[in-house]
């Protein structure tokens, strides 16, 4: 049986080339750097090849269709009223809670129950964690 093992291990040859090959590691060759000390100068912003006129009456950037083009900029009295109010500022669940529920209006009543839920389900959560 001994005799069969060696017989077949004298089959494979490994050569000092070979096992180089494998234990080898290997780079890109096209990802040299070019230029000296300090990256500064690639990163800073290229100067923009459009023109003042162009910025001022399209949405640079916004176009999401491969054929189409970036969307024109209309007056403020074409866009719909919801929209001015999408960044104002609303109150927080700690500021809800000191109000009284019964007068608060829908929007931060709703608001309220949905801030309270998650609260609860992240107390819920973090509980039964520890346990």
């Amino acid at each position: 049986m001994a005799m069969n093992c060696i017989k077949s291990l004298r089959g494979i040859v490994i050569t000092k080339e070979a096992v180089g090959m494998v234990d080898r590691r290997t780079f890109s060759a096209g990802a040299k750097k070019k230029g000296g000390k300090g990256g500064a100068a690639a990163d800073a912003p290229k100067a923009s090849s459009l023109g003042k006129e162009v910025k001022s009456t399209t949405t640079v950037g916004a176009n999401i269709l491969k054929d189409g083009t970036d969307p024109k900029v209309l007056d403020d009295s074409e866009y719909p009223d919801w929209l001015w109010r999408l960044l104002d500022k609303r109150p927080a669940l700690s500021e809800l809670r000191r109000k009284n529920i019964e007068t608060l209006p829908y929007e931060d009543l709703k608001r309220f129950v949905k801030l309270d839920n998650r609260a609860r389900i992240k107390e819920n959560n973090f509980s039964k964690a520890k346990n």
